[in-house]
């Protein structure tokens, strides 16, 4: 007898009910397989039903390909194996010791907070945290295999998955590590020059070409009429090592993730110019990150891994928990950072290095959510600055990185209400974005490495 809810099934309609056509569920049959293989049957039958609404298109499709050609296709774009681990009920996880890489700022804090706080052991994982000194070697140790999943840059997927500075490999945007969580901050000789029209001349550090800090100073400084690749210079420079190259006078500035806003800060050295919520408040930072190739082998591991990094992220969306977190990671194997740098960051209350403490809850936030809006939103900036050439398809490119649908369905395990739709809209400076109209949307722009609008 073929399996309840055959999907690949060309000669019979696809009925998510028992496969003898009666209205009954398939475990209520007496010859019904097992609880393991009904629930993998009808997860994989949903997600077909989703792909081909109208039955006569499923079939067709089915006698013209086969069944096999189809299956292998539709894995390629749905993590089918993944969900039916979720759908399982936590199943044994195929990997246990799992490597996951890092780099030491506060937008790793779900990843970080997880260890300490025991989210991975109860998950039965037993994860070893790597510190990485860069993004170039983080993307390397996932292309290599150095690493099961990482923390990442939230561009850098989309890059990796487009061969963009480096061989194509398929790798998914899980979850939004953190939003909001950077700042431009300037050099304390620079306090009489807080007109972006000044800093004509300037030399500034991001940590990576494919990042929002990247793509916010550059939308930043164009919107006040300089343009970043001739009337200024951005340099790539390790989060680390940005707060001793302002001390040291190699760059005036930089746009870069926290701790080190606020350690410049501490250190006499720098103050914050804007907070980057400021530019676009709630945009994406970083991410956890996963590969295609991780997800079909170890579909229950990472269930586990993503059920622990989302309860680790809810817990770092609360505010009365800010404080416990910055003592958890703040120590040597983490960030190596004092403890009240961080805690500034991550409640909101700090000093701006210009006389003032500042109060904003939101300055950090962790809300998990990959919306493919944002994916949307970073492509045009690729687009924009010239990092990919020719047409970009932009919606399928978002919908397969960006993990939305699994992020939905993960968040309600781990105790977030899920929200709905996938292309949120947002606004850049006071400018909506319509995730609609990426085209009409990087053609509008004035300055850019696509010429005037």
């Amino acid at each position: 007898m073929p399996p309840p809810n055959d999907a690949y099934d060309a000669d019979r309609p696809l009925m998510l009910r028992c496969a003898c056509g009666r209205d009954h569920a398939p475990d209520q049959h007496a010859t019904a397989a097992s609880e393991e293989e009904l629930s993998a049957n009808f997860v994989e039958a949903s997600l077909v039903k989703a792909l081909f609404p109208v039955d006569a298109v499923r079939r067709g499709f089915l006698k013209a390909v086969g069944a096999n050609t189809a299956r292998a296709a539709i894995a390629s774009v749905l993590p089918i194996s993944a969900l039916q681990a979720m759908a399982q009920a936590r199943g044994t996880p195929e990997k246990k010791d799992l490597k996951i890489g890092f780099i030491a700022i506060t937008c790793a804090s779900p990843l970080i907070m997880a260890d300490p706080l025991g989210f991975y052991k109860k998950e039965g994982l037993n994860v070893q945290l790597n510190k990485t000194a860069g993004w170039a070697l983080i993307r390397d140790k996932m292309i290599n295999k150095e690493h099961d999943a990482s923390h990442f840059l939230s561009p850098m997927p989309l890059a990796m998955s487009m061969g963009l500075g480096s061989n194509p490999i398929a790798m998914n945007v899980a979850s939004i590590q953190n939003t909001n969580g950077q700042a431009i901050t300037l050099h304390v000789k620079h306090k009489d020059k807080r007109d972006p029209k000044t800093w004509k001349g300037f030399k500034f550090a991001v940590p990576f070409e494919y990042s929002m800090h990247n793509f916010l100073l550059r939308y930043y400084l164009a919107e006040h009429g300089v343009n970043p690749d001739t009337d200024v210079q951005i340099r790539v420079t390790p989060p680390p090592e940005m707060v001793a190259n302002l001390r040291a006078g190699n760059i005036d500035g930089f746009l870069g993730p926290d701790p080190f806003n606020q350690r410049a800060v501490y250190d006499e050295v720098g103050f914050i110019h804007i907070l980057s919520k400021e530019i676009w408040d709630g945009h994406p930072c970083c991410a956890f990150g996963v590969s295609d190739e991780f997800i079909r082998q170890n579909p229950n591991s990472f269930a586990a891994l993503y059920r622990a990094v989302l309860t680790a992220s809810f817990m770092a969306s609360q505010p009365r928990d800010r404080e416990l977190i910055a003592k958890v990671i703040a120590p040597a194997q983490y960030l190596n950072q004092p403890e009240t740098v961080i805690a500034q960051v991550l409640t909101g209350k700090f000093a701006d290095g210009l006389g003032s403490i500042k109060n904003v809850p939101d300055r950090a936030n962790f809300d998990p959510v990959p919306w493919q809006s944002m994916a949307v939103w970073m492509l045009t900036q690729m687009k924009r600055w010239g990092y990919v050439k020719g047409d970009v398809n932009y919606k399928q490119i978002a919908e397969k990185v960006f993990m939305l649908t699994d992020a939905k369905k993960y968040m309600s395990q781990a105790g977030f209400k899920p929200p709905e739709g996938a292309y949120r809209k947002f606004k850049v400076m006071g400018k909506e974005f319509d995730p609609a109209k990426p085209d009409e949307y990087v053609k509008g722009f004035a300055i850019s490495k696509m010429g005037a609008a």
